[in-house]
């Protein structure tokens, strides 16, 4: 027998008694109920308001409402509002057990309020879990969150998913640093260009609440005004946010602000950060450290306190409507943030939306321009080639370029870089006749052809082949570009200046900047560089493809982008041109040689408020199938005023081609209806909307049906 065995170590004579008694010890606790994980099956609820009130991350409209849950005593310290939990969803009456409802799968949610009883009559399941003590969801954001979910016919729920950035644990546990005092009013600065400039930054300062719509002048001076307009709202002991386009404009704005009052007084939130970096100084705005944000189009809903001021640049760019439901555009959410917190607002962009008007003539705003002297003085001098200039021009006719602005390109580069932007990617997306400039179609399907990179032509829509193309309006057999991508104008123009170098800012690769030496940009819109110094001069090609997009918004967008490049080029006093090729006697081009994009849009308006186009309607997007289009409308309780325009079939997606948003999925048929009413009843027909969505979900009949109240694109 081994010593491991021996009768003293307890082997075969049994356990030892120590060991006896914790057993015994094991069974009798074993007696008292034990609260189960997730579910506290057992557990003593909260003695202080034992009912939470919770916002079930669904997403869904039927449910969008507030649940209420039991409190498990020792959840009772972290389970205050504003945190997120996870709790069990979807068990019905039936799975009860002492007097507690059991089942349901975890799914996540946020606190709203906690309650000392609950309306609901049943047995309440309890909180699964307090994910995080860090409380993320404050009254504000919530009242905000509900007004954009009410305003575009969503739910609360999706509103939230773009409002509270993901949860870092690490980034949680790191403490904010301390906020900063106030800083001093700041001067005028370049704001004294504008003739009511310096008053609205003195209003910021005293705790005022100004609104203006701002055209800002040419140049690279709209940063440091904007981070001047921060500085003054927080000179009055208030918060400030200001959200642009991209993160481009975003690091210009962080990099004024940061030079004006140093580091430690702003945030800035952008995507490019990361996601713990971005929930760390979520948190630091959150907890009160930093009073001033500056991002983009995410930041619309950061939790800042006391709000002085918002602001948005350049309202009329696409990146600052959200892609994802309700899909709210940024505009429209820091409208509401200004009309909820009472605080000052400030639109601005070197050109001037519709909408932006629209605030302008309606009282709202006042209008933040300068003289037409100081205007004259900033911006360069446009030039136009039209129909007739080409058709006069041999060089046009056998070259990308006119012989003007070949003439403005030598110049040019003389004294620094050149600007040349195209409206397309890519590599000769559009194709016509060389001779009569009747568009290359195809045989089969009429679509349009385009030219592959190893000379090919292929169809559009189709994608049939086309090896024997000739003209069937003159018989022509030859072809030239209609629009010409970056790379295939990069390509001529550095076969035509070989001594210069070419750069090309787009999709793939953006420029940030470029030096002040001479050298060819070639950019598609939104993508051109900022140079030092400024541009000598600015092609602004095939300016009839962005004019000719069948859609309602096409003129203010052709001169939005235009003017955004042409504000690179330096003074017309330092020598800088601009050559736009587009007719002439076209209304956005006239407002562009003229430099009056705020008349444009004024006009624009009056148009828009004579024949009942948005913005001085509302209207919604009702898409999908045919009939479940045609099922929906029936079910719509629409406002007496309401009018209903189509439907009609929508472009099909085409196979290996990537699909935009709204857009049907590859192979299927897909028809919109407008739904427009005039304004004030605007939250009638979306409440409609939302009600009807909502009773189609309940019932998990029919196909989808997706609907977008104020669309940017309407046709």
């Amino acid at each position: 027998m081994s010593s491991e065995n021996g009768p003293g170590d307890g082997g075969a004579e049994g356990p030892a008694p120590e060991q006896l008694a914790l057993i015994r010890e094991s069974v009798r606790e074993a007696d008292v109920p034990r609260a189960k994980p997730r579910t506290w099956r057992g557990a003593a609820l909260a003695k202080d308001r034992p009912v939470a009130r919770v916002l079930v991350d669904k997403g869904v409209l039927h449910l969008d409402r507030y649940f209420d849950y039991a409190v498990p005593e020792e959840m009772d310290a972290d389970a205050q509002p504003g945190v997120r939990v996870r709790v069990r969803f979807g068990a019905g009456r039936h799975r009860v057990r002492d007097g507690r409802r059991e089942g349901g799968g975890l799914i996540d949610g946020f606190l709203i309020e906690r309650r000392a009883e609950s309306d609901y009559s049943g047995p309440l399941a309890a909180l699964a879990q307090v994910v995080s003590p860090e409380p993320v969801l404050g009254e504000e954001l919530l009242g905000l969150a509900r007004a954009v979910a009410d305003r575009y016919a969503g739910s609360l729920a999706d509103v939230l998913q773009l409002a509270v950035p993901p949860r870092s644990a690490r980034a949680e546990r790191r403490a904010s640093p301390e906020p900063l005092p106030a800083p001093p009013a700041p001067e005028a600065g370049t704001w004294a260009r504008y003739e009511h400039g310096p008053a609205f930054l003195d209003a910021l300062a005293s705790g005022g609440s100004p609104r203006a719509v701002w055209n800002a002048l040419p140049g690279p001076e709209w940063s440091e005004e904007l981070a001047r307009a921060v500085a003054a709202a927080l000179a009055s002991g208030r918060g400030a946010l200001v959200v642009v386009p991209d993160g481009r404009a975003a690091a210009r704005v962080d990099a004024a602000l940061t030079a004006l009052l140093g580091e430690g007084h702003h945030a800035l939130l952008t995507a490019d950060a990361g996601p713990e970096k971005r929930y760390a100084q979520w948190l630091a705005v959150r907890r009160g450290s930093v009073r001033a944000v500056v991002g983009t189009r995410a930041a619309m809903f950061a939790p800042v306190r006391d709000l002085g001021l918002v602001a948005i640049w350049d309202d009329g760019d696409d990146s600052h409507s959200e892609q994802h439901a309700p899909q709210p555009h940024a505009r429209d959410v820091l409208l509401l943030r200004a009309s909820l917190d009472r605080c000052g607002f400030l639109v601005g962009g070197r050109s001037c939306t519709v909408e932006a008007a629209q605030l302008v003539e309606s009282g709202w705003a006042r209008p933040l321009t300068a003289g037409r002297d100081q205007v004259r003085r900033a911006a360069p001098l446009v030039r136009t080639v039209g129909d007739g200039d080409l058709a006069r021009d041999e060089a046009a006719r056998a070259a990308r370029l006119p012989s003007l602005a070949w003439q403005a390109v030598r110049e040019g580069l003389k004294t620094g870089p050149v600007l040349v932007q195209v409206p397309r990617r890519g590599y000769v997306p559009r194709l016509a006749c060389a001779q009569c400039r009747a568009p290359a179609r195809c045989a089969h399907c009429a679509g349009p052809l385009q030219a592959q990179d190893a000379g090919a032509l292929r169809c559009e829509w189709c994608g049939r082949e086309e090896h024997s193309w000739h003209c069937p309006e003159c018989g022509g057999f030859r072809l030239r570009a209609q629009v010409v991508g970056a790379r295939r104008t990069a390509e001529e123009l550095g076969r035509a200046f070989p001594a210069v170098p070419v750069r090309t800012s787009g999709r793939e690769h953006v420029l940030d900047t470029v030096p002040d030496a001479p050298a060819l940009v070639v950019s598609t819109p939104g993508a051109e560089p900022v140079a030092e110094g400024g541009y000598a001069a600015a092609l602004l090609l095939d300016g009839w493809a962005m004019l000719g997009r069948p859609d309602l918004r096409s003129g203010e967008d052709a001169l939005r982008r235009w003017i955004a490049a042409a504000a690179l080029v330096r003074p017309q006093g330092a020598g800088g041109t601009v050559v736009i090729v587009a007719e002439p006697t076209l209304r956005p081009v006239q407002a562009l040689v003229r430099w009056d994009p705020v008349g444009f849009a004024v006009r624009e308006l009056a148009e828009r408020a004579e024949l009942g186009f948005p913005p001085v309607s509302r209207m919604a997007a009702v898409s999908g199938t045919p009939e479940a289009v045609a099922e929906f409308l029936a079910a719509v309780e629409s406002p007496p005023d309401a009018e209903v325009l189509g439907p009609v079939p929508l472009p099909p997606t085409l196979p290996g081609r990537p699909r935009r948003p709204g857009a049907p999925p590859p192979g299927e048929q897909w028809e919109r209806a407008l739904i427009r009413v005039p304004p004030g009843s605007g939250s009638a027909l979306a409440a409609a909307l939302k009600t009807a969505q909502a009773a189609r979900m309940a019932r998990g009949s029919g196909e989808p049906v997706r609907v977008r109240i104020d669309p940017p694109d309407i046709g």
